[in-house]
């Protein structure tokens, strides 16, 4: 199951990434900047228990389903809050798809506020 903070007054980003170390930093940094975070290492582990949020965080490569087919299932559930893909080196394939589906997609490694200028975009009311 997810790891959680408290929710009840600030917007909820969820984080799906296989790499621990990523999951710690990124939910880090959103925390120090007031935002809520749930992080799930697996699509099966947000798809068991997939909170109300207002953004997702997705890393392209986790196991037993791509990113995007995580992104499909959400929204084939009607789980339609704003989505970031995350991945290195993404193919023209990846990109088409992201694109299509109006998925933001955030190259790795992530420098700079790229990421958080996504965030803070989905997050606008």
């Amino acid at each position: 199951m997810g790891q959680s903070k408290d929710t009840s007054t600030k917007p909820l980003v969820v984080i799906v990434d296989d790499d621990p170390a990523v999951r710690t930093s990124l939910a880090f940094l959103l925390e120090t900047e007031g935002i809520a975070v749930r992080t799930y290492a697996t699509g099966a582990e947000l798809l068991a228990d997939v909170p109300p949020a207002a953004c997702f965080i997705v890393d392209h490569k986790l196991p037993g389903m791509s990113g995007l087919d995580l992104l499909a299932e959400l929204r084939h559930r009607k789980i339609v809050a704003p989505a970031i893909l995350i991945t290195t080196h993404p193919s023209a394939a990846v990109r088409e798809r992201a694109a299509t589906s109006g998925t933001v997609l955030v190259e790795k490694p992530l420098l700079g506020d790229a990421l958080f200028h996504e965030v803070r975009s989905a997050l606008r009311p």
